[in-house]
């Protein structure tokens, strides 16, 4: 038996935590997933995985027993930059991406490696890039992998909480010159065109548009860099499902007298409901750790958008750590939730195991679009 593992096939506690701390040790901020992506590899392999890293530098961990049906476990390896110091103190393990998302990727990887008597494939997946607007980790995986019978995406719901879906994404970025002239002329300059863009934009969404609802749309002043003759101010909404975002795009465009309005990026909310059979699963895993499962709905934006643009398969988004620390400075896991979290996960992907197989969900080809994260 390797010592990562228990005598029941399970992984180690011991195995676990230092794995995670491993991955909190070797910085991965956007861009900058290499060395990670690289130890990753090799720890998968030692775990009985045939793993590799693929084009674009995602880490892919794949585990054959049996026929049965693909489930896939897809985390991000990046991080926001900043340097959090990594340490344990009082049952809490410290460091940049504790949280977001290293947590629920190394919980992932654990919970699959013990899952001994699955029957089927487990796909585990570290993509790059999910911290950046082009998401380009979970494009390249939409675009070169078959669908899989199930999709579990790995960030930071709480241990006994799983997500529904998150709201969509459309980030703008309005630019406008002007003729030099002197700041006492009524005509319009470029600073206050910007400016007049974000208003329009706050007044098309109306009143009640908010951060903080599921059903309406938030928007967010990003960046914005201006003086008399320039300016560019880069707005991002998050849109609720059903939002129709061109008839924004054009509404505001309409009411913008001078300058250009483009569309940086865009991806449309997703949501699944409370029958999911991932839903089912991970709740499953939680009630046999005699918790009472809570389901929740995310006003941000994941991987699991980038996905569901094309794969219409049962998914959930599940995985240890409090989000109210996503990119904190003080960002940490509880190691207690972290292991209760390979815990639930492993009882999803046994109750994954009874998924039919559809031979039509083998082949998919994803048409071209033009919106990307």
């Amino acid at each position: 038996m390797n010592w990562a593992f228990t005598s029941s096939g399970s992984v180690t506690e011991t195995y676990a935590l230092g794995l995670l701390r491993k991955m909190l040790e070797i910085p991965s901020a956007s861009y900058q997933e290499r060395a990670l992506a690289d130890y990753l590899a090799e720890a998968m392999s030692d775990l009985g995985f045939q793993a590799h890293i693929d084009g674009v530098g995602n880490v892919v961990g794949v585990i054959e027993r049996g026929v049965g049906p693909t489930v896939m476990l897809l985390g991000h390896m990046d991080t926001v930059s900043g340097h959090v110091p990594v340490r344990s103190e009082d049952g809490r393990l410290y460091g940049r991406g504790a949280v977001d998302a290293k947590g629920p990727l190394a919980a992932m990887i654990c919970a699959a490696a013990g899952a001994v008597d699955f029957r089927g494939r487990i796909v585990v997946i570290g993509v790059v890039e999910e911290e950046t607007p082009r998401s380009r980790g979970a494009m390249a995986i939409r675009a070169t992998h078959d669908r899989p019978d199930a999709l579990i995406i790995g960030e930071p719901s709480g241990w006994s909480s799983v997500v529904l879906g998150y709201k969509g994404k459309l980030d703008l970025r309005y630019t406008v010159k002007c003729p030099a002239t002197h700041p006492s002329n009524p005509v319009p300059k470029a600073s206050e065109l910007a400016v007049a863009c974000w208003d329009a934009l706050v007044e098309l969404l109306g009143p009640d548009a908010s951060h903080g609802a599921f059903d309406q749309p938030g928007a967010t002043l990003c960046r914005l860099n201006a003086d008399l003759t320039t300016a560019t101010a880069d707005l991002s909404v998050r849109v609720p499902p059903g939002f129709d975002v061109d008839e924004l795009v054009r509404e505001l465009s309409d009411r913008l007298p001078a300058g250009n309005l483009d569309v940086l990026n865009s991806v449309a909310a997703c949501r699944v409901g409370r029958a999911d059979p991932a839903v089912r699963a991970l709740v499953s895993g939680v009630r046999q750790l005699h918790a009472q499962p809570r389901l929740v709905v995310k006003t941000a934006t994941s991987d699991m958008n980038t996905l569901a643009e094309v794969w219409d398969i049962p998914m959930a988004t599940y995985g240890p750590g409090d989000s109210s620390l996503d990119h904190a400075d003080d960002e940490h896991i509880l190691l207690s939730d972290y292991m209760r979290g390979i815990d639930v996960l492993a009882i999803a992907i046994s109750e994954l195991a009874h998924l039919p197989v559809r031979p039509d969900d083998r082949v998919h080809a994803p048409q071209p679009v033009r919106s990307l994260r």
